[in-house]
C-alpha cells in the first residue's frame, strides 16, 4: 500500500461512505461488517468475565475498592473511547493509533506510537495464558502450570496458521456462555450476601470506603483494571472492513466499552460483597475463585475457572496473537520490520512466521513471568496507556491545528480530559514497569533512526 498523502484527508464535517482512496490506500478488504458485528468483537476482545483473572490484585491494591476502580477505568476510557470515534471518522482506515497519530500529527510519532502499542500486543497473549494456566493448575494442581502454557500455545499457534474462521464463530458462542456464567454467579453472590455468610452485607464500601480512601491508592489499583478493557480500540483496526458509514466504527468503540464496564463494576462490586476482607485471600492470583465458591459451592468455582480458562487462554488469546501477527506481517511489508515476517504461507495463506514468532515470544515470557502476573499486566498496560497518550494529543492537533476546528468539546476539552485520565493513571504504573517500558521506547527510537540511515523504510527516510 502507498503511504503518499498521509495528512490528506476529509473535511471535519464530511459524512456518507468511507473512502480510503483518498488517503492513498486501496479497498482490498470486503466491507462486511455491522455495527453489531463490530459490538460482539470489541466486547468478546474485552472479555465480559476479564475481572475473574485479576480480581485480587485490583482488590488488595485498592483496599477492597474494586468497583470504583473500574468505575475510575471506565470513565478514562471513555473519553479515550470518543477520541477513537472522532479519528476513526477523520481517518476511516486500517491502523488504529499508528494511522491516526501519523496523520494526525507526523510520520515520526505514528511511527513511535506503533512501536508503544507493540508492547501491549506482544505482551498481551504471554499474560492471558499465564492467568488462563494459573486458573486451570487451581483445578488440577497435579499438573504444572508450564504444561497447560504448552498446551494453549501449541494449540492457539496451530489454530492461527490454519485459520480462525471456524474459531471467529466459536467466540460468539464462547461470549454467550460468559454471559451466562456471570449471570448464574452474580445470582449467587447476591443471595449468599442477603443471607449474611461470611459477615457480608450490601454497603458501597466497594465503590467508596471513607476510611481507607486514597486516590493515589486506588489510581495505583487502576493502573491494574483498565487491563480488562483492553480491546476496545482494537475494532477501529477493522475499519476498511465495516459498512454503514465512517461513524459506525466509533459507535461501536463507545458502546462496547459502556457495556462492559458496567458489567465490570456490577461483578467486582458483588464480589467484595461475598468477601468483605481483600486481606485473607490464600493467593491473589485465584482470590476470584476462592469468592465463587463461597457463593455457590465448588461447582460455580469451577464453573468460573473453566469459563476463565477458555476466555482468556482460547478466545481472547487467539484473537490477541491473531493481532499481534497481522499487526507485524504490516509492518514488515511497509518495510518497518524483518522482511521475513511478512511471509504468507502458500496453502493457508496467512502470515505464520509472525505467527510463529509471537508463540515463541509468548513461550518465552510466560516462563520469565510465571510468579510475576502483576508486573506483567503493568508491562501490557504501560504500552497501551502511552500509546492513548499519543491518540489524545492527535486529535488536538489534527482537528484544533490543522483543521481550525471550532468545536472546542469534541476537539479540545475531551481529549485534555481523556489525556490527564490516562496520563494519571500512567503515572501510578509501577516502577519496573516504566523502566522496561522506558527501555522499550528507547529501543524504538534507535530502531527508527537506522530505518533512516540506512533507508529501509522510503516513507520516513522521504520525511526526515
Amino acid at each position: 500500500m502507498s503511504s503518499t498523502n498521509i495528512n490528506s484527508s476529509p473535511s471535519v464535517e464530511t459524512e456518507g461512505s468511507a473512502n480510503i482512496e483518498q488517503f492513498g490506500y486501496k479497498q482490498e478488504l470486503k466491507r462486511s461488517l455491522s455495527f453489531w458485528d463490530l459490538l460482539i468483537y470489541g466486547l468478546i476482545f474485552m472479555v465480559p468475565i476479564a475481572p475473574f483473572g485479576i480480581y485480587g490484585y485490583v482488590a488488595q491494591g485498592s483496599y477492597g475498592m474494586v468497583g470504583l476502580a473500574y468505575l475510575i477505568g471506565m470513565i478514562g476510557m471513555v473519553f479515550t473511547a470518543l477520541s477513537y470515534a472522532r479519528m476513526s471518522e477523520a481517518f476511516p482506515i486500517a491502523g488504529s493509533v499508528y494511522s491516526y497519530a501519523q496523520r494526525g500529527i507526523n510520520e515520526h510519532v505514528g511511527f513511535f506510537s506503533g512501536w508503544v502499542i507493540l508492547l501491549d500486543y506482544i505482551m498481551i497473549p504471554s499474560l492471558l495464558y499465564l492467568i488462563s494456566s494459573s486458573a486451570l493448575h487451581d483445578v488440577l494442581p497435579g499438573v504444572p502450570v508450564y504444561v497447560w502454557l504448552l498446551i494453549f500455545i501449541a494449540f492457539n499457534t496451530v489454530i492461527n496458521i490454519f485459520g480462525i474462521e471456524i474459531t471467529a464463530k466459536a467466540n460468539k458462542i464462547i461470549l454467550v456462555l460468559e454471559l451466562l456464567v456471570l449471570v448464574v454467579f452474580v445470582a449467587a453472590a447476591v443471595i449468599t450476601v442477603a443471607k449474611g455468610v461470611n459477615g457480608a452485607s450490601f454497603t458501597i464500601k466497594p465503590l467508596y470506603d471513607k476510611a481507607h480512601f486514597n486516590l493515589s491508592t486506588v489510581m495505583g489499583a487502576v493502573s491494574v483494571a483498565v487491563l480488562s478493557f483492553l480491546g476496545f480500540d482494537a475494532i477501529s483496526t477493522l475499519a476498511e472492513e465495516t459498512k454503514g458509514g465512517k461513524k459506525v466504527v466509533g459507535r461501536a468503540v463507545i458502546f462496547s466499552l459502556l457495556i462492559v464496564g458496567i458489567i465490570f463494576i456490577i461483578q467486582t462490586w458483588v464480589a467484595a460483597l461475598v468477601w468483605p476482607d481483600y486481606t485473607t485471600f490464600e493467593n491473589a492470583d485465584v482470590a476470584f475463585y476462592q469468592i465463587a465458591e463461597l457463593a455457590g459451592g465448588p461447582w460455580l468455582k469451577w464453573t468460573t475457572i473453566i469459563a476463565t480458562a477458555f476466555a482468556w487462554g482460547v478466545a481472547n488469546a487467539l484473537v490477541a496473537q491473531a493481532a499481534i501477527s497481522r499487526i507485524l506481517y504490516s509492518m514488515a511489508r511497509d518495510k518497518k520490520m524483518p522482511g521475513v515476517l511478512g511471509k504468507i504461507h502458500p496453502t493457508f495463506k496467512t502470515p505464520y512466521i509472525s505467527i510463529l514468532l509471537v508463540g515463541a515470544i509468548s513461550l518465552v515470557v510466560t516462563f520469565i513471568f510465571t510468579k510475576q502476573i502483576a508486573t506483567l499486566t503493568s508491562l501490557v498496560n504501560f504500552g497501551a496507556l502511552t500509546a492513548f497518550l499519543f491518540l489524545h494529543l492527535s486529535v488536538i492537533n489534527y482537528f484544533i491545528r490543522k483543521q481550525k476546528s471550532k468545536n472546542y468539546l469534541k476537539h479540545l476539552i475531551y481529549p485534555i480530559i481523556g489525556f490527564v485520565i490516562i496520563g494519571y493513571v500512567w503515572y501510578s504504573l509501577d516502577a519496573a514497569s516504566k523502566k522496561f517500558g522506558f527501555i522499550w521506547m528507547g529501543i524504538g527510537i534507535i530502531y527508527m533512526i537506522y530505518l533512516k540511515l540506512t533507508k529501509k523504510d522510503s516513507s520516513l527516510a522521504a520525511d526526515i
